[in-house]
């Protein structure tokens, strides 16, 4: 059954080999959904949507730019459609202490996580309220669950705690116009991000404080977004799913 048939379905900071963002587009295509992959580099973009197949597109946008999101959207609908589904997944990260972290690196890291969410977000809802129909997944983390985690600084987990609150908050107010506002919240996934972080030693001291004894994978995360993005999940907004492997469970 493909659950994304001919949905449109954009997907930020998409175009990592390795990442989640990469991984979900790879499934919604193969759920039949038309893609459109935006990312930092117009080249990249492109690549990651040649992969995937013909009929899905990679456009430039930096998501702390409003303008460039309202372009990239515009765009998207004009090729591609009304848009359906919005992946909220372009995201950054730095490993600081509280005493490390100046105006530079706090305005960074929530300037992507944050901003770009409401952003992105904003650029989409008023073609979703136009049709009375849409799906925003946002990614947060653990991190703002659990207060850090193994790498993102204290601005990290402020972020994405920022992003659950945002989250709910549009979820309370969309969901009169049938569109729905869901957050997943990844544990340690083996992403670009932290590939190079990972010794073989660090991943099975890791796991051990992991109920189901593994790390994460991209595709655990994108299992999730197409839950979210699909009408299996119709009646659930303002949710958020852990997708930690029993590393945090509240």
């Amino acid at each position: 059954m493909l659950l994304l048939e001919n949905k449109v379905c954009v997907i930020t900071g998409a175009a990592s080999a390795r990442g989640i963002g990469k991984a979900t587009a790879v499934l919604f295509a193969r759920h039949g959904a038309r893609i459109a992959i935006l990312d930092l580099d117009a080249g990249q973009a492109e690549a990651a949507a040649r992969d995937i197949g013909e009929g899905h597109i990679g456009l430039a946008c930096n998501v702390t730019d409003k303008a460039a999101c309202q372009k990239a959207a515009d765009e998207v609908a004009g090729r591609l459609g009304p848009v359906d589904v919005l992946v909220n997944n372009a995201g950054i990260t730095q490993p600081l202490k509280i005493m490390e972290i100046g105006p530079e690196n706090y305005d960074a890291v929530t300037d992507v996580n944050l901003r770009g969410t409401l952003y992105m977000s904003q650029a989409v809802i008023p073609a979703m309220r136009k049709q009375g129909s849409g799906s925003i997944v946002c990614m947060s983390s653990v991190s703002a669950q659990r207060g850090g985690g193994i790498f993102g600084g204290p601005h990290y987990s402020a972020a994405k705690g920022g992003v659950l609150g945002l989250q709910k908050a549009m979820a309370r107010e969309l969901g009169p116009d049938g569109v729905r506002v869901n957050s997943v919240t990844p544990g340690l996934i083996q992403t670009d991000i932290t590939g190079g972080k990972l010794t073989p030693e660090l991943k099975v001291e890791i796991a051990k404080g992991i109920p189901l004894a593994r790390l994460g994978v991209a595709d655990d995360v994108a299992n999730a977004c197409l839950f979210l993005a699909s009408d299996l999940s119709s009646y659930i907004t303002g949710a958020v799913i852990d997708v930690n492997g029993g590393m945090l469970i509240h």
